[in-house]
């Protein structure tokens, strides 16, 4: 029972990033597999997310993953916070704000959670894009950011995720062959609580305001991945919508290249200029093979 424990929640991580990562692209999602099938919303599907996540929560709490199960895997994730982690990001994503504080509350945020690569399995962002010029690079030092969400001078996570050679290139996770991509990221479990206050039905302004600090005044050594902002507290009186715009920026750099963006763009409301559009168009194997597929969006 307990490998068994160990193999459904090692496999439900996958299985909720999966239609989490759909979720975020598309308005609608398959409800199931096998043929014809219907769509939910993209609401439902974030559910869908946390209801396979609490499943394994609640397999491993009555029977704890055995060592010889952990041994079986590649190292690196941790289990248990893993899945709190994408319940505290889809209940977030999905405007259940409750539920993303109990959730995000629920991570050690001392502790690393990554996938691993060696010299079988090599680091895809340095494969497809850092040890060559060809497909994409960061924009420029401000990360693509404009106006008021140009990353402050002297903000270290700058230097973290980019590197000058020439032009501006990618660093951070993509940095090597062998260097690990988080799970996902401490600093993106803060950001959740921070968001979570300002938005839950009474905002928590000064709750709010607390947990964005933990990030801005948050140092490279104090963080297991190494990102930290280093920067002076935010200091004084915010409206709701000043902190959400201050969320919205420190989630641009704190998360950059996370994938995380386009699902920010479209909750912080930003100019769709900025994206190009809102959701991705059905792919054609979806239409073609299924009449239930939904119109494509207008934008």
């Amino acid at each position: 029972k307990n490998y068994a424990a160990g193999l459904v929640a090692h496999a439900s991580i996958f299985k909720a990033l999966a239609i989490g990562n759909l979720s975020e692209y598309w308005e609608k999602i398959p409800a199931g597999i096998g043929q014809n099938v219907t769509f939910i919303s993209r609401v439902d599907g974030f559910n869908k997310a946390i209801a396979t996540i609490d499943n394994a929560l609640a397999v491993i709490a009555a029977n704890p993953i055995s060592t010889s199960f952990a041994g079986n895997i590649p190292a690196g994730i941790d289990i248990p916070n893993t899945l709190n982690a994408l319940k505290a990001r889809y209940a977030l994503f999905a405007g259940n704000y409750t539920l993303a504080l109990t959730a995000a509350n629920a991570v050690d945020l001392t502790k690393k959670s990554a996938f691993t690569y060696d010299a079988l399995n090599l680091n895809p962002l340095f494969e497809i894009a850092t040890s060559t010029n060809n497909v994409i690079q960061p924009k420029n030092i401000n990360l693509g950011q404009t106006g008021a969400n140009v990353p402050d001078a002297g903000d270290a996570r700058i230097p973290f995720y980019t590197v000058v050679n020439t032009t501006v290139r990618i660093n951070g996770f993509g940095a090597g062959t062998f260097t690990q991509i988080p799970v996902y990221l401490p600093g993106e479990i803060t950001l959740i609580k921070a968001e979570a206050y300002a938005r839950q039905a009474t905002p928590n302004l000064a709750s709010a305001l607390t947990e964005l600090n933990k990030i801005v005044t948050k140092t490279a050594a104090t963080d297991p991945f190494g990102v930290g902002a280093n920067l002076p507290a935010l200091t004084g009186t915010y409206t709701q919508q000043q902190l959400l715009d201050l969320i919205y920026k420190h989630r641009s750099i704190e998360l950059f290249m996370s994938g995380l963006k386009l699902e920010d763009m479209r909750r912080f409301n930003q100019p769709l200029a900025d994206r190009k559009r809102n959701f991705f168009p059905y792919p054609f194997q979806e239409r073609d093979n299924n009449p239930n597929t939904p119109a494509n969006p207008t934008s």
